[in-house]
C-alpha cells in the first residue's frame, strides 16, 4: 500500500462524485486502512515480531502511513489548480530533508523567505506540510498544515501562524489548515470546540474535506472553497 495505490483510490471516487470526491477522503482513508493492515501482516516486520511471541503493531504503521500520505494526496488534488495559478505547490519536507543542500536556486530561496527568526538560536523552519509559492519570485503565499482530526496539529499551527506574522519578512503568508475533521470538532459554530476556535482566531483558516454538513464561517469552509479562495487572494 501506498502513495500511488491511495491516489487511484482517489481517481475512482473522483469518477464517481466529480467535484466532490474530496467529500469521500475519510471513506477513502478507511479503505485504505484494511488494505495497509492486512499487506502489514503479510510484511517481514510483522512476521519477525511474531517469530520472537510479541504481537504485530499494525496500527502504529498505519498512522505513519496516513499522516505522511494525507499530505501527499492533498498536494496531489490541488497540484493542478495551483499550476493554472501561475503558482507551485511543494512538499514541506523538501526544505527540511537537504538542509540547505543541492536546493535548486528557486527552492534555496523559498526556504529563505520561509526561516523563522529565533534570535540567538538561528533560523528555523515552520513545521508545515505543504508550501505554495510564486515560482519567479520564490514568494511564498501560503503554507498548508494536513491532519485527519485537528487536536492532532492545530494549536501548533496557530503557533507558526503567530511566528510569521511577527516578522516583515513573512507577515504576508497565509497559514491555512486542511483536515477531514472525523473528529466533527469543525461541524458547528456554537457551543465552540477549542479546536474550532484556535482555527477561528489564530489561523487564516481552515478547509474540510467531509461528506459532513458544516455550518461554515469566513475561517471554516468545505474544501471546494480552497482554490477561489486562493484566487481572490492572488488578485488583492
Amino acid at each position: 500500500m501506498n502513495i500511488k495505490n491511495l491516489i487511484a483510490m482517489y481517481e475512482r471516487e473522483k469518477a464517481q462524485h466529480g467535484k466532490n470526491a474530496y467529500r469521500y477522503v475519510s471513506k477513502l482513508l478507511s479503505e485504505a486502512k484494511d488494505l495497509h493492515q492486512i499487506a502489514f501482516l503479510q510484511s517481514k516486520t510483522a512476521k519477525k515480531a511474531i517469530r520472537e511471541g510479541k504481537l504485530p503493531q499494525p496500527d502504529q504503521s498505519w498512522r505513519a502511513f496516513k499522516g505522511k500520505n494525507l499530505e501527499k494526496l492533498i498536494e496531489y488534488i490541488i497540484k493542478d489548480e495551483i499550476q493554472d495559478l501561475g503558482l507551485k505547490v511543494i512538499n514541506g519536507n523538501a526544505l527540511e530533508r537537504t538542509e540547505g543542500k543541492n536546493l535548486t536556486e528557486e527552492l534555496s530561496k523559498v526556504k529563505r523567505n520561509l526561516l523563522v527568526d529565533y534570535g540567538e538560536y538561528g533560523y528555523h523552519l515552520p513545521d508545515v506540510d505543504l508550501i505554495i509559492y510564486e515560482p519567479k519570485t520564490s514568494k511564498i503565499i501560503a503554507v498548508l498544515s494536513s491532519k485527519v482530526t485537528l487536536r492532532e496539529r492545530v494549536a501548533q499551527t496557530g503557533y507558526w501562524k503567530v511566528k510569521l506574522v511577527a516578522d516583515t519578512t513573512t507577515k504576508h503568508i497565509k497559514v491555512y489548515f486542511i483536515t477531514p475533521d472525523e473528529d466533527g470538532t469543525l461541524t458547528i459554530k456554537r457551543p465552540t470546540k477549542k479546536g474550532r476556535a484556535i482555527v477561528e482566531i489564530d489561523t487564516d483558516g481552515c478547509y474540510v474535506l467531509s461528506e459532513a454538513q458544516i455550518e461554515e464561517s469566513d475561517k471554516v469552509k468545505m474544501f471546494d472553497r480552497f482554490i477561489p479562495d486562493l484566487q481572490v487572494l492572488l488578485n488583492t
